[in-house]
């Protein structure tokens, strides 16, 4: 039997088929229940009425009611518009249409009072308002809606005359016949406990708002029920992997001991002390660990990293380190040989550049056990690469990596899967965190090593380029060594390609005796990784580069990072960048370099890269200007599939929306409680449909 909510849209009142074509290739509404659930991004405060000489081009929008004294056609064929005269005691107004010429000039009717709603402009000094919304006006009643829903709507939609109006209607429509069938989905206890409306009313007042305070509880409604459904999801997915899956105990820790009291090169700071008890726990507990690790930029987590290696060989399996980049696979590699040298640990790489002869070695020793570290990108994945005991995963950066090639890494050892540990250095607020790792244990590294000193950030604009210049001159004459980064944007590659070489030409003019390496994406990785090689042993001074070295290689020399064009930028890339120097004992700076003509984000941008170091700070603020789409490429694919919760403005929401998930689970793991019952089988509906999280069901 069809679900009432699974109904063809085609069967609603007000829906033509036209219209029904064009809501499922635009807006991909195919039945009531995608209807009901397209929620508006905003609303209009319609309780206003202004006469008309109190309207100016300054306001938003502006509503009145007036009468039409004229109206003509000005114009011929497709450019031709119809002018109107609209006035009220107070005076008179213009109003334009393009479109709907004919129609209009039957339909307006002089002596008719009309209910006009638009944005005012100026044109010829005259105030004029093009295409405004419309309708006889009867006088206010005790049903208008005064909060009007706005929808996302597409140009083709509205040159078809479907705007929010419409769609509005639509929900009416459909809410009319629904509202018996929207049933409860969630137990009275939550919705006694947090004052929630029901979600009959919470869905009627989403679309249809009677007042401020019933669209308010709406939103508070509906933006709790989803949140909590998605977290419950993810904590019982972190739930069930843990009995499913069995961990390896690793509880001998003599390794460990050795290297921490002989052989460490420097002391730990407490977060990494934190995170490394937070990871030896796991790994003695039997179950296997899933733990995603984020720490700023030189933040020390490839130490951390370098310790759950030593708990992995220390009993009897071996680890690897996956990286997305064979820059990024070589520079974990250099780093952990170092100390694996020491304590007599097998370490190799694989990368797609590693030699045949060479790989075959590597694959014996790796099936044998003799191997205990493997450092490597996607090489790692090859079936050819078999382990003999794998026991610990680390991927670096793992947002560029597939969900189906992780699962690999997982098969790698067939009788238990091994310990996992993803590390990011993209610094992600909480509330993301919550929701694109909500199935991992989270462990932070907030503190930065002792002696590390803070980077200068300053902002420049295009005109100090000499006095930039005199600065570099002067850290040059130190052997200090420099970045300059220039956007690469793919929509305008040739553009930033040319921008890219005319800075090069004009730093060669600039600096005729300094050396200059060049990097950009467009060159072979051989010759990558040859430039970037001359910039880390110091036989050039300074890397003209595209955002390629955003991820990418150690250089403590390299005291000055210069960022062209900044205002180009996200929040999160700059960060990124401006990590890459700031890993010697000297002083580091950043320049951010933009035009005069800055939006009100730029400068937020700028202003905050300015005033603090804190990754997790930067994040945050980057999260209020650019939503959660695309937050430092962190997105995983399906990971947020929210509808009208906004991770940037409901983080409280989300806290109480997961505690709530979290003791539920914590009392009752399979739901299998009465009281639990409604939740059990909103989750179970859900599961047929896993795309949708907040399915009205």
């Amino acid at each position: 039997m069809t679900h009432f909510f699974e109904t063809d849209l085609a069967l609603l009142r007000g829906i033509t088929p036209a219209r029904l074509s064009l809501l499922q290739t635009e807006l991909g509404l195919f039945t009531y229940g995608d209807l009901i659930q397209y929620f508006p991004f905003r609303y209009e405060d319609r309780t206003a009425l202004f006469p008309i000489v109190q309207i100016t081009e300054q306001m938003e929008h502006a509503q009145f009611v007036g009468r039409i004294r004229y109206k003509e056609k000005i114009g011929q064929g497709p450019k031709q518009r119809l002018v109107a005269q609209c006035c009220d005691e107070s005076g008179c107004i213009e109003l334009v249409w393009f479109q709907g010429v004919k129609w209009l000039e039957k339909t307006l009717t002089p002596g008719v009072d009309y209910l006009f709603y638009g944005k005012p402009t100026s044109f010829n000094g005259q105030i004029q308002i093009t295409h405004p919304e419309m309708e006889v006006y009867k006088g206010k009643t005790q049903n208008d809606i005064y909060f009007h829903p706005v929808y996302s709507l597409t140009d083709k939609l509205r040159k078809k005359y479907i705007d929010s109006k419409v769609i509005a209607q639509l929900q009416k429509n459909v809410l009319q016949v629904a509202f018996p069938y929207i049933r409860e989905t969630l137990p009275t206890e939550i919705i006694q406990q947090f004052k929630l409306i029901s979600k009959q009313e919470a869905l009627y007042h989403i679309h249809l708002p009677q007042s401020e305070n019933w669209l308010h509880q709406a939103k508070r409604r509906l933006k709790f029920e989803e949140l909590f459904y998605n977290q419950l999801r993810l904590i019982k997915q972190n739930l069930v992997r843990k009995t499913a899956f069995p961990g390896q105990v690793f509880s001998s820790a003599a390794l460990l001991t050795n290297f921490y009291q002989n052989h460490m090169p420097f002391e730990l700071t407490n977060a990494q002390k934190k995170v490394i008890r937070e990871i030896f726990q796991d790994m003695k507990s039997g179950q296997q660990m899933n733990r995603l690790l984020q720490g700023d930029v030189g933040s020390g987590k490839t130490i951390v990293a370098f310790i759950a290696m030593l708990l992995a060989i220390d009993n009897g399996t071996q680890a690897c380190l996956m990286a997305p980049t064979e820059i990024l696979a070589d520079q974990h590699y250099q780093g952990l040989k170092k100390f694996a040298d020491i304590l007599d640990i097998q370490i190799a790489k694989l990368t797609g550049s590693t030699k045949k002869k060479d790989r075959q070695v590597l694959h014996e020793d790796l099936a044998s056990g003799k191997l205990q570290i493997l450092v490597g990108t996607h090489a790692i994945f090859e079936d050819v690469v078999q382990f003999h005991n794998l026991g610990l995963c680390i991927i670096d950066e793992q947002h560029r990596f597939g969900v189906a090639q992780r699962a690999k890494l997982w098969d790698k050892n067939k009788q238990t899967h091994p310990h996992v540990m993803v590390m990011t250095a993209t610094p992600i607020p909480r509330t993301l965190a919550m929701t694109l790792y909500g199935d991992l244990d989270i462990s932070i590294i907030d503190e930065m090593p002792a002696g590390r000193k803070a980077i200068q950030t300053i902002h420049r604009y295009d005109s100090h380029r000499l006095q930039v210049f005199g600065f570099i001159q002067n850290e040059l004459s130190k052997g200090r060594q420099v970045y300059i980064v220039y956007p690469l944007i793919e929509e305008s590659e040739k553009m930033d390609f040319k921008d890219l070489m005319d800075g090069f030409e004009s730093i060669s003019r600039a600096f005729p005796e300094v050396p200059l390496g060049i990097l950009h994406g467009k060159m072979k990785s051989a010759d990558k990784d040859f430039e970037m090689a001359r910039f880390v042993k110091n036989e050039t001074k300074i890397m003209v580069a595209t955002t390629v070295i955003e991820v990418g290689v150690n250089v403590p020399n390299a005291s000055i990072m210069i960022i062209e064009s900044a205002e180009r930028f996200g929040l999160a890339q700059l960060h990124q960048l401006r990590g890459r120097v700031g890993r010697g004992a000297e002083q580091s700076y950043c320049i951010l370099m933009t035009g005069y003509k800055l939006s009100a984000d730029t400068k937020k941008r700028v202003e905050t890269m300015v005033r603090t170091n804190n990754g997790f700070e930067i994040a945050e603020v980057d999260l209020q200007l650019r939503g959660p789409g695309d937050l430092g490429g962190t997105r995983q694919s399906g990971a947020i599939d929210l509808m009208i919760a906004d991770l940037a403005k409901d983080g409280e929401i989300l806290k109480v929306a997961r505690e709530t998930a979290q003791k539920i689970l914590d009392e009752d793991p399979q739901l299998m409680l009465s009281n639990h019952q409604m939740i059990r089988e909103q989750v179970a509906h859900q599961r047929r449909d896993t795309t949708n999280w907040a399915k009205i069901s």
